[in-house]
């Protein structure tokens, strides 16, 4: 596609982003009858950026501004969980049932209605121990999203690198890479992680000695980013397979750019969308994965609070309190719900032919 420069007299080549923006300003193509198109102080006529156009199309989309809301809500409670605990007054950690036996009955559950819950124990307490509920739950989001993002973000690195270069580079490159791909996506992942966390946690801690909770966040994180990345790079090797033959790299090329130029200014530009896309809908299924492997003991383990170690105490008692179940379950299904909503949001606002 060519685009005529006024200035200097000649043609010059757009991506496909830039030629997404251009047909997206134009008068009169705006979604719903929105204007694309504003006038400067001269009276010229000055487009709207990407960026922006992106924005007002999210804007319109209240699932996604909602469930934007909620997202940023649970990261907002995970990183001040410290100063909530201490205005509520309780910590994750004290057993208050041993401070106040009135709290349990004679079989160690919470001797007050619904799971125990009053005002001085809003989501009740926790069979057994008397550990307050509401302070878990927080300390336990903030362990989930903390290691969660950190995978997020390291996968997303990798797969990205790995991905555009192998799409760039071709030949042999690519054939290797795509068959180490292949090879690690054929492992099942969740069996796998519940087979490999002891190997990795064996690197850091002798046998027999006691794992540090830190040893277990960094065996959990590696092993999630080591077998997390590879749908995201074969997604972008495809993606860049295409454009490396569009004649906006050709030209590029022609030009006498870098192969790093060509990739950083004309291929990864036009693959943020997936990248961001793929982002929002990994996050969540490496928040369940980590919940999984606490559940199943080979995660993070008390007295650590974890999403995954409240829903394992709820499996163990809910025969006898089964409203211990219910502020955590219903916090993990919010969140995952509403992050796969956002998640389409995010892929419709930066689709500038989405009808939506």
């Amino acid at each position: 596609m060519f685009q005529e420069n006024s200035a200097r007299g000649h043609f010059a080549m757009t991506s496909p982003s830039q030629t997404a923006a251009t047909e997206s300003d134009a008068p009169g193509l705006g979604p719903q009858g929105l204007k694309k198109e504003k006038k400067s102080k001269g009276g010229e006529l000055v487009g709207r950026s990407p960026g922006q156009l992106m924005w007002m199309r999210f804007k319109r989309d209240r699932t996604g501004v909602v469930c934007a809301i909620v997202v940023i809500a649970f990261f907002v409670i995970a990183a001040l969980a410290p100063v909530i605990s201490s205005l509520y007054g309780k910590d994750p950690y004290t057993l208050y049932g041993g401070e106040d036996p009135s709290l349990l009955d004679e079989f160690s559950y919470p001797a007050g209605p619904n799971g125990g819950i009053s005002g001085d124990f809003w989501f009740g307490i926790e069979p057994r121990l008397g550990r307050d509920l509401f302070t878990q739950l927080i300390y336990g989001i903030r362990t989930s999203l903390g290691i969660s993002l950190a995978v997020t973000v390291l996968v997303v690195v990798t797969g990205t690198i790995i991905g555009i270069t192998a799409g760039y580079v071709g030949g042999k490159t690519d054939y290797w890479a795509g068959r180490v791909i292949d090879f690690l996506l054929a492992f099942p992942s969740q069996l796998t992680f519940v087979a490999f966390m002891p190997v990795v946690v064996a690197l850091f801690v002798p046998p027999g000695d006691e794992t540090p909770t830190y040893v277990r966040v960094i065996a959990l994180i590696l092993v999630q980013w080591a077998l997390g990345w590879m749908g995201l790079a074969r997604l972008l090797r495809g993606q860049v397979m295409s454009l490396r033959e569009r004649d906006f790299v050709e030209a590029a090329r022609v030009a006498g750019a870098s192969p790093w130029r060509i990739i950083s200014k004309e291929l990864l530009p036009n693959v943020v969308t997936p990248i961001l896309v793929q982002s929002t809908y990994m996050l969540p299924l490496f928040v369940t994965a980590e919940a999984g492997l606490s559940f199943l003991g080979v995660g993070i383990l008390e007295p650590t609070p974890d999403w995954g170690r409240l829903f394992h105490t709820a499996g163990q008692v809910y025969e006898g309190d089964p409203t211990f179940l219910l502020f955590p379950g219903a916090a993990m299904v919010i969140f995952v719900l509403c992050f796969n909503l956002l998640g389409d949001s995010v892929r419709d606002a930066f689709d500038p032919k989405s009808g939506r």
